[in-house]
C-alpha cells in the first residue's frame, strides 16, 4: 500500500516593510549617518554666526584641529567596534615623541632612527596593554587607565630631571630633519589658510580602517569580538589576536599623533592634564560607535572628529567664551549617546538577516 506524499506546504512569506522601516533599517546600516547630519546642522549654525568659518582660513584650522583627533578617533573607534577601551592614546603620543626627542638632543642620533625607536616602544606599550586585557580579563578603561598614570608620570619625571622644564625644542637642527619634515610637516598654502600634511595622514588612515573593518576577514573578527565575544569563540574567531592587534593599532595611532606634533613643533611639551584621551573616546561615540561594542565605522570617527572641531572653532569665531565648547560638546555626547541606545535596542530587538 502506497501512501501520497503529503502537499509540500510553502513558508509564509515575511511581511512587506514599511517605507518607514525600510529607511531606519538603511540608516542602522550606516553608523556615520547620524554625526554626518549634525556635522551639517552645527556647520551650517555656526557659519551664520560666523561666515569666516567658511573662509579658506576658516577650514584649514578646522581640518587642522579634526585630523589629528581624527586618526585617534578611528583607531579608537575600531578598538570600541571590538568591545575594548584605550584611554592611553595621547599619553603614547606625548611619550613616544619624547623618547624620539630624548634620543635626539641628549644621545646625539638622527630624527629617523630615534622615530624608530620610538615606534617599538609605542607598540611595546600597546602590546603589554593587549596582553593585560586578554590574559587577565580586566576591563581594558581601568587597564588603560593605569597605562596613562604610569606614562603621564614618568614622561613629566624624566623631562624635568633631563632638561630642566617640561619642554625640548631645538630638534630641527638634527640630521634627517629636512626628509622627516617632508614626511610628517609639510604644509600648503591656499589663500588665507595653511593646510598640513597631518589631513593626508588622517585620510588615509581613515581609508585603510574602513576597507579593513569592511572588507577583511579581521573587520569582521572586530565586529564579531564586540558583538558577541563568546559565540565569536565558539564560531573560531581569533578574538584574542584580534584584541591585542587593535591595541597595537591604538599605540601607532598615538605613535603618528606625537611625531606629527613633534615636528610641527620641532620639540615636545608634556603636558600633565589628561584631555585628549577623553576626546579620542568622544569623538568615537559621537561617531555612531556603540560603547557595547560590536556597532561603529571609522568614517563616523572622523566626521565625529570633524564635527568637534566645527564646533570648537565655530565658537571662537562667533565670539562666544571659549568655556561654553565644553558644554556644547557635553550636549553633543549626551546626544550621541541617547541615539546610540535607541540603535542598541533596535538592533537587539530586531534580528538580523
Amino acid at each position: 500500500m502506497s501512501t501520497a506524499p503529503l502537499p509540500f506546504t510553502a513558508r509564509p512569506a515575511p511581511p512587506p516593510r514599511s517605507p518607514g522601516r525600510r529607511l531606519l533599517d538603511r540608516a542602522l546600516a550606516r553608523p556615520s549617518l547620524a554625526s554626518l547630519v549634525a556635522t551639517v546642522a552645527v556647520v551650517v549654525f555656526f557659519a551664520l554666526q560666523a561666515p569666516q568659518l567658511l573662509s579658506t582660513g576658516g577650514v584649514a584650522t578646522v581640518l587642522d584641529v579634526a585630523a589629528l583627533l581624527g586618526i585617534g578617533g578611528v583607531a579608537v573607534a575600531m578598538l570600541l567596534i571590538a568591545g575594548q577601551f584605550d584611554l592611553s592614546v595621547g599619553v603614547v603620543a606625548t611619550g613616544s615623541s619624547l623618547v624620539t626627542a630624548l634620543l635626539v638632543s641628549q644621545a646625539g642620533w638622527g630624527l629617523w632612527p630615534a622615530l624608530g625607536v620610538s615606534l617599538a616602544a609605542a607598540l611595546l606599550t600597546g602590546l603589554v596593554n593587549g596582553l593585560l586585557v586578554v590574559s587577565t580579563g580586566l576591563p581594558s578603561f581601568l587597564v588603560t587607565l593605569a597605562t596613562f598614570l604610569v606614562l603621564q608620570g614618568t614622561s613629566i619625571a624624566v623631562t624635568e630631571a633631563v632638561a630642566g622644564s617640561g619642554q625640548i625644542s631645538g630638534l630641527s637642527s638634527a640630521a634627517g630633519w629636512e626628509s622627516v619634515r617632508a614626511v610628517f610637516g609639510v604644509t600648503v598654502q591656499l589663500g588665507e589658510g595653511r593646510f598640513r600634511v597631518s589631513l593626508l595622514w588622517w585620510l588615509g588612515v581613515t581609508l585603510l580602517a574602513s576597507w579593513v573593518l569592511w572588507r577583511t576577514r579581521f573587520g569582521n573578527a572586530v565586529l564579531g569580538s564586540g558583538g558577541a565575544p563568546r559565540p565569536a569563540r565558539e564560531l573560531g574567531v581569533p578574538v584574542t589576536r584580534t584584541t591585542v592587534l587593535l591595541f597595537l593599532g591604538t599605540a601607532a595611532a598615538g605613535w603618528l599623533i606625537g611625531t606629527l606634533g613633534l615636528v610641527r613643533l620641532s620639540g615636545v611639551q608634556v603636558d600633565p592634564v589628561l584631555g585628549a584621551e577623553i576626546e579620542y573616546v568622544v569623538v568615537a561615540v559621537i561617531g555612531g560607535c556603540l560603547l557595547t561594542g560590536g556597532y561603529g565605522s571609522a568614517v563616523g570617527a572622523s566626521i565625529g572628529a570633524l564635527l568637534y572641531a566645527v564646533a570648537r572653532e565655530g565658537i571662537v569665531l562667533a565670539g562666544w567664551d571659549p568655556r561654553w565648547f565644553q558644554a556644547f560638546l557635553g550636549v553633543l555626547l549626551l546626544l550621541a549617546l541617547l541615539a546610540n541606545g535607541v540603535v542598541r535596542r533596535r538592533l537587539l530587538a530586531v534580528p538580523r538577516s
